[in-house]
């Protein structure tokens, strides 16, 4: 991007953020359902689930927590977008002398933010639950990056629902199927435990990869071809988004 879109991009992105600020039910909202979730497996069913292993249940399904917080939180990115769309923002910010790619960069970056702080709180109630970890610092920011990663990726998608949608509940709804995509995975369960062409889904679609992913830096195990998978998973959804996204954009302001 060029200066000249960097800048409007953070302006523009200064005043979605002060939007959730005035709003942070938003934020709360998000973080509320995934922590529901963890309370609901953890203290409910999680005494019948065999993982396989011996670590606690909360070590094992944290990821896949982690990624329906992202999952709800990319939802409100499509709804303020298209919010945005219908109050005439965009006609109003195409008069003026900006960026014209900055006003859909202003929205993605203010929804990496509220999800990374919408992520942060549900990992400390995860630790209040009993999480525990001896991951580095390094293996933070691993971890840290593949989930801005897959929020990029989901982000650049809602902005195409937010971007298509015909009413509000339209714009939305499109997440609700990414949110119901980790229980059909090996984030609360083993994927050797579930019927046969279930057990092939689960283990070929992306948040598995992704899942195993984070446990395994989580529990300071080896990864393997997992990571290249996740991050093969993660690049490719997120550049062909951005490319449909992009090209939704043009012909809403052609």
């Amino acid at each position: 991007m060029s200066t000249h879109v960097l800048s409007d991009t953070s302006v523009l992105t200064g005043r979605s953020l002060r939007h959730i600020l005035r709003s942070p039910d938003t934020i709360i909202t998000t973080a509320v359902t995934p922590i529901a979730l963890m309370l609901l497996f953890v203290y409910v069913l999680g005494g019948a689930i065999n993982t396989g292993s011996d670590e606690s249940y909360i070590n094992y399904m944290l990821p896949g927590i982690l990624l329906i917080t992202i999952a709800s939180g990319i939802a409100y990115t499509a709804y303020r977008l298209f919010l945005d769309m219908q109050g005439g923002i965009f006609e109003r910010f195409q008069s003026m002398p900006i960026a014209r790619s900055s006003v859909l960069w202003a929205h993605v970056l203010t929804s990496l933010v509220a999800n990374l702080v919408s992520v942060a709180i549900v990992v400390g109630v995860a630790l209040l639950m009993g999480f525990r970890t001896g991951a580095s610092v390094g293996t933070w920011l691993a971890i840290a990056g593949i989930l801005i990663l897959f929020t990029l990726a989901l982000t650049w998608l809602a902005v195409i629902a937010g971007l298509s949608a015909k009413t509000v509940d339209g714009a939305s709804a499109f997440s609700y199927p990414l949110i119901f995509l980790p229980f059909i995975s090996s984030a609360f369960v083993p994927t050797a435990t579930m019927p046969g062409p279930v057990a092939w889904f689960a283990e070929n679609q992306p948040v598995t990869s992704i899942v195993n992913s984070i446990r395994a830096l989580f529990a300071q195990q080896p990864v393997g071809s997992d990571i290249w998978i996740a991050l093969a998973w993660c690049f490719g959804i997120l550049v062909l988004a951005f490319a449909f996204a992009m090209a939704a954009y043009r012909r809403k302001i052609a």
